[in-house]
This record gives structure tokens, sequence and C-alpha cells, in this order.
């Protein structure tokens, strides 16, 4: 018969000991794997710049063009807004419904400075169709009784463009229509002009389109 003693089984505190001990184990080892993967102290790359956002520019009043050029047409089609009317199926504007304005892009011209001049127009009625083709427009040049200078003196090639002008809708030319400071008549086209008075003279600019004639002028002086 042996005299081995029997081997005790550890008691119940000794596993739980151990258990726990092996638990701590296995959280140094996860937290050293994480510091090892998320390197933590790096900090965080600075964010990209947020793109300022983008600002849509309003767009341009519509226009009419009042030169002669191949883009009268395309200029004159910009004056009729997309939801307008077709303009055959409204009443012609009259200066009841419509207003004139002489426009010069200054007020004084030194020497060697050519005036631009434009028209604008302003509906102050109901929806109305209006020839804005150069074949209505007219710009005159005058000073005190006499006219210096007319626009459709040496004109060529004069067209039609019937548009429509909305209610409230304000135009003005695309394309100003250069004065080149002389003399203009039917006869003076194909030779040499005289040049008008300068020196501080004053001039006025009055107009007309589709009819209908600016109700004041616009006075300029030239030096």
């Amino acid at each position: 018969m042996s005299n081995t003693a029997p081997r005790r089984r550890p008691s119940p505190a000794v596993y739980r000991r151990r258990r726990l001990a092996l638990f701590l184990l296995l959280l140094v080892i996860v937290g050293v794997v994480w510091l090892l993967i998320a390197q933590p102290w790096r900090g965080d790359q600075a964010a990209a710049p947020t793109p300022a956002p983008s600002v849509s520019t309003p767009s341009a009043t519509p226009t009419v063009s009042t030169s002669a050029g191949p883009d009268t047409a395309e200029d004159a089609e910009a004056a009729a807004t997309a939801t307008a009317p077709p303009a055959d199926t409204l009443p012609e504007c009259t200066p009841g419904d419509v207003t004139v304005e002489a426009v010069t892009d200054q007020s004084t011209y030194a020497a060697g400075q050519n005036p631009q001049f434009s028209i604008r127009l302003t509906n102050t009625g109901d929806d109305c169709a209006m020839n804005v083709g150069t074949t209505t427009q007219s710009f005159i040049v005058t000073s005190g009784s006499e006219a210096y200078w007319r626009s459709t003196d040496c004109q060529t090639e004069p067209s039609d463009m019937i548009v429509t002008i909305t209610a409230g809708q304000t135009v003005t030319s695309a394309t100003p229509v250069v004065w080149d400071r002389t003399r203009s008549s039917v006869d003076s086209c194909d030779g040499v002009r005289a040049n008008a008075p300068a020196n501080g003279a004053s001039y006025h600019l009055a107009v007309a389109i589709g009819g209908i004639t600016s109700a004041t002028t616009a006075q300029f002086l030239l030096y």
C-alpha cells in the first residue's frame, strides 16, 4: 500500500486569482497593441481648409445693341425676357408705355477723347413690342440750333429687330455709338470731315428708337 499523500486541488480562491492575473495580462497586451496601432501621441493632422463658398454674380441687365455691326441681332434678342410673350402677340410700344433717354459715357471730354452714346429704355406700362433695330435708331448731336452730327447720315445696312419690352423693364444699349467729333452730312461719308468746335464747346445729344424720341437731351462738353 502506497504511502504517497493524495494531491490537493487548489482552492476556489486560487482559481480566481489565476483568472484575474490572466485577465490583467490580456488587458496589458491589448493596450500595447492599441498604442502601437493608434499612436495617439502624433496628434491629429491639420484639417484641410474648407473652400470658401462660391458667390454667384447677379446677371447683368438685358441690353439692346445700338450698333449696326453683325452683333446687333444677338444683343437685341437679349433684351427680351425668356418668359415674355411673343412680340407678334403684343401691341406696339407707344410713348405712353416707354420712356427713352439719351446717355453719354462722360459729361466732359478732353482733347482726343471721343464721346460714346447709348440709349436707355424703360417700360412704364404693360408688356409691348418694339422695333429696336438700327433702322429705327437715331443719335443727333446739336449745339445751339445747329445739328453737327447725325448717326443716320452715313449709316450702312440698317436692320429691323422686333423684341418684347416687359412691364417695368429697363434696357440699355450694349454697344455704344462712338462720335469721332466731326461734322456729318450725307455728302461727307466718303470724304474728309471738318472737326466740330472744341475748347469747352457745349453740345446736346438727342436720341430716338422705335419711333419714340427722348424727352430730354444729354449735355456734354468738348475740349
